[in-house]
């Protein structure tokens, strides 16, 4: 009688192990696919950081008012001016696969971008316009 009690409570051991591993091994799941989310957000916050960065380089250059589009890079930084119409312009500033753009205008022959700040889609109905080049 004593050893049918032995093989009971040993049934039950076994049984509590293979539970408790099946949780853990549910709970590593979930783990893994919380940190693959954590390491897209922080290269997208990354990404952003870095476009951002190049929109404020961007901003502080010496950009000449009587070329329709120029560029300039730094390191993986790119910002360009785009002359539009009507006194318009148009900063695009990129780093990686980000990009941001902001708008201005030409006031007394220097560019006065707009305080509102920037757009992280592309203001212009034609498209190509807001390409970086």
């Amino acid at each position: 009688m004593s050893r049918q009690q032995g093989m009971s409570s040993l049934s039950l051991v076994l049984l509590l192990m293979l539970l408790g591993s099946l949780m853990l091994a549910g709970l590593n799941q979930q783990l893994d696919a919380f940190s693959r989310v954590v390491a897209r957000e922080s290269q997208s916050l990354q990404t952003q950081a870095n476009v951002q960065s190049a929109l404020e380089w961007g901003r502080r250059q010496p950009w000449s008012i009587h070329q329709g589009s120029q560029c300039r890079s730094e390191g993986t930084w790119r910002a360009c001016l785009r002359l539009l119409s009507d006194n318009r312009v148009l900063l695009i500033a990129s780093s990686g696969d980000g990009v941001l753009w902001q708008g201005g205008e030409l006031v007394e022959g220097s560019v006065l971008l707009s305080p509102h700040g920037w757009s992280d889609f592309c203001p212009l109905r034609e498209a190509a316009l807001c390409q970086p080049r």
